[in-house]
């Protein structure tokens, strides 16, 4: 079975995002290989039409006559060709109430829509995502927000950098001051936020030293058994926990007490509990400054109460009143400060993307030539307009009668 004809497309969500699925370098290389893929043009990609170009890579408006669109964030309803498969994050499977219209229009287009979120190997476990950069970038942003609001060191922004090798230049001339951040999540996003913390100047230190008070700028990384708890006692088994998170609570107050930062790196699945109330925002003794939420999953459906909406590169960060619940401006002192962009890796596109298409080359995009693909099937929300075997719980947010 031969590979479909394919077409970068260009990303048209606002505010934009810089990164591409595929490089110049690997769009050429799969040209060279026989495999018929061309480029939309952009002007606000972080690779330009040109270097597309100078690679012998056709850089065209026409794309309706391509099988599979290839694009990183939602596509506008408007921009939806009818009929065609596309791959992108839609943020649709969770329900966003946000989306809801994007959901319903790949039913009335007769669209296959294949969710690179749902891209899994038979245990479930992800094979392709940004998380490891959006990680990295949120951990940085965090970082970069705490010396804002506390004028005790300078960052710039990772977007005012080349690349992460240009910012470990700036991290090792960082003189820090003593203060500590909380970081969930071990997964792709756990890993490059720990990273940055580490490449910053942070020193590592266990739950139990971090609660101790031990270590001067340190941060400690959380395991589900670390930040959650059963009612009955029993340990914690993570995957039980992933089967049945609704039967669990937070055992994460702990660390509000202490913490200064709070970098939130989790996959919050909906059912899990809150790591804290708004109530809990109100007490005296929640010490935590600034939330660093790499989640971004919108309250009240939500792991973090404060997150009322996704903040923007451009406005990165908004301020959060626990006393009346409401956005203030960034940097109140009574305020705390969220950080909570929700297409970080659009901070580090040229390293993100590289890394995202070389994961697509070699562990997606041979699927497509086969007949009959579980990887794909397990991720498309939709087939030829109609929902997928895996998405059938999606009908009443999708509009179907039943």
């Amino acid at each position: 079975m031969p590979y479909p004809s394919i077409a970068v497309i260009r990303e048209e969500k606002n505010p934009p995002d810089a990164r591409v699925p595929l490089t110049p370098k690997q769009v050429a290389q799969l040209r060279n290989d026989g495999i018929d893929i061309v480029v939309q043009p952009s002007e606000g990609r972080t690779f330009k039409d040109h270097e597309y170009a100078d690679l012998g890579v056709p850089v065209v408006e026409k794309i309706d006559d391509r099988d599979l669109l290839l694009g990183v964030k939602e596509v506008p309803v408007d921009k939806l060709i009818p009929g065609k498969t596309y791959c992108f994050f839609a943020h649709v499977a969770k329900e966003q109430p946000y989306n809801q219209k994007l959901m319903r229009a790949f039913l009335d287009k007769g669209i296959t829509h294949i969710d690179y979120e749902y891209l899994t190997e038979e245990k479930g476990n992800r094979l392709i995502a940004f998380g490891y950069w959006a990680g990295m970038v949120g951990a940085h942003n965090a970082i970069w927000t705490y010396a804002q609001r506390t004028g005790t060191f300078t960052l710039p922004r990772l977007n005012a950098v080349h690349d992460y090798a240009a910012a470990k230049e700036v991290y090792a001339k960082l003189e820090l001051p003593p203060f500590r951040v909380v970081l969930t999540g071990t997964g792709r996003v756990g890993k490059g936020a720990a990273r940055v913390l580490e490449d910053i100047g942070l020193k590592k230190v266990s739950p139990r030293d971090f609660l101790n008070g031990e270590g001067e700028a340190v941060f400690t990384q959380l395991h589900v058994r670390d930040y959650a708890k059963h009612p009955d006692g029993k340990p914690i088994d993570k995957y039980h926990f992933y089967r049945n998170s609704e039967e669990y609570q937070s055992a994460f107050l702990p660390y509000t007490e202490v913490a200064d930062v709070f970098i939130n790196g989790i996959f919050w699945d909906g059912k899990a509990p809150a790591f804290f109330t708004a109530e809990d925002m109100q007490k005296e003794d929640f010490n935590i400054q600034v939330i660093g939420d790499v989640t971004c999953d919108i309250a009240p459906a939500a792991s973090v109460p404060s997150t009322l909406f996704a903040s923007t590169i451009a406005d990165p960060v908004f301020g959060y009143d626990p006393k009346t619940g409401k956005a203030v401006d960034a940097f109140t002192p009574s305020a705390v400060d969220v950080m909570s962009i929700d297409n970080l890796p659009s901070e580090l596109p040229r390293d993100a993307s590289e890394a995202f298409g070389a994961t697509f080359i070699e562990k997606i995009l041979p699927e497509f030539k086969k007949e009959h693909s579980d990887i794909l099937q397990r991720a498309s929300v939709t087939i030829n307009g109609e929902l997928g075997p895996d998405f059938q719980y999606l009908r009443e947010y999708a509009g179907i009668e039943a």
